[in-house]
């Protein structure tokens, strides 16, 4: 109860200072920590160990207490929500009770602890508009060593029944549910929160059995772990969305009846084609022959992929037109160049729809 707690606490303390949610697009690294629940473990002796012993004798349960876990990830989004990653852990949980062996009550202590790498893929869910976190999913696989460090079960006068020692590599599988909580002051950085179940293949341990430790033999272990977590994920390349260029006044006289030009671009393209350079021998043209005082150069994008990444794209489409202008003999010094990205559609779309009437630079001739 007081790990959920701290858990919803640590959320909404988040909340206040959360941006809006983005996909992640490149590489980012991540940690987490928090605590684990190993499950209990059935154990059955044997080898000479479990030699002359009955079934009841040779065989127990291994409870454990609560414990903590930390990972460190590095991994790549591809703005759509997808993310891959690549992901070191450790977990480390103390014994609680041994039960079995024919005897009873039995003391118990020693340690068990997980450890290895794993290689995750995620999905991000786009909630809109004015969201401030983003809910996610994963499942992973990889490599775990589970290690029993001196794992004793003793009667209860004392005598040593049975010591677990040992580790043993196997393969290793999890799954993630998680909520990312952008931090507004600092781009790209946002606080997790999240439960992962991670489990193993059975690990095969030593067993030593009696005081003297001489009988030895082996037992499989079961290593079956759920874990609450909270973190930081830093997003490398998220820059803050920049602001909207507002228009310039208009002059004091009154103004010419506005010429506007529209050049079209490819999806997810910024070169002319054909067409879009004989629009700009138009535009060129006219701007000599009428006098224009001013050019306005504005590029724009669909609402395919990310705002920033959109942004961008813009401000290249904007830089290919207004160097064909240049090419054509009208003075740079006589153009304003802006950018808009996705903020000002021709035609009002759905976030994430290639709508080729958005993907345009705007000559506007004054």
């Amino acid at each position: 109860m007081r790990v959920r707690n701290a858990l919803l606490a640590a959320t909404f303390l988040a909340v206040p200072l959360a941006a809006q949610a983005q996909p992640i697009s490149g590489f980012y690294v991540g940690a987490g920590a928090g605590v684990n629940l190993l499950q209990e473990s059935d154990i059955s002796v044997s080898g000479p160990a479990a030699a002359g012993a009955t079934r009841a004798q040779r065989s127990g349960t291994v409870d454990f207490n609560y414990g903590y876990a930390g990972v460190i990830s590095l991994g790549y989004g591809y703005g759509n929500g997808v993310r891959v990653e690549l992901e070191g852990s450790y977990r480390e949980n103390e014994v609680d009770s041994i039960s079995g062996f024919a005897t009873r009550p039995i003391r118990a202590d020693g340690k068990a602890r997980s450890y290895g790498v794993m290689a995750n893929a995620l999905y991000d869910f786009d909630l809109g508009p004015g969201s401030f976190l983003t809910p996610y999913v994963g499942v992973g696989a990889g490599y775990q060593w589970h290690e029993y460090d001196s794992v004793r079960a003793r009667a209860a006068n004392g005598t040593t029944l049975a010591t677990i020692d040992g580790n043993d590599g196997q393969f290793a599988y999890q799954a993630i549910v998680g909520a990312a909580f952008p931090v507004s002051a600092v781009p790209g950085l946002a606080v997790t929160a999240e439960y992962r179940f991670m489990g193993t293949l059975q690990p095969n341990l030593d067993v030593r059995g009696g005081a003297s430790g001489t009988a030895r033999g082996s037992t499989d272990v079961d290593n079956y772990n759920h874990s609450l977590m909270v973190g930081l994920r830093y997003a490398f390349g998220v820059t803050p969305p920049p602001p909207v260029v507002a228009p310039a006044p208009p002059p004091a006289a009154a103004p010419a009846v506005a010429r506007t030009y529209l050049v079209f671009f490819d999806f997810d393209r910024a070169d002319l084609t054909d067409r879009a350079r004989q629009i700009i021998g138009e535009a060129a043209a006219n701007s000599q022959s009428v006098g224009s005082t001013r050019i306005e150069v504005s590029g724009h994008a669909d609402r395919s992929g990310t705002p920033q990444y959109n942004q961008r794209l813009s401000e290249r489409r904007a830089a290919a037109v207004a160097a064909e202008l240049e090419r054509r003999g009208v003075p740079r010094a006589a153009m304003a160049i802006q950018a808009f990205g996705e903020s000002r559609p021709l035609v009002p779309s759905a976030d994430g729809v290639r709508e080729p009437q958005n993907r345009r630079v705007e000559i506007v001739l004054r």
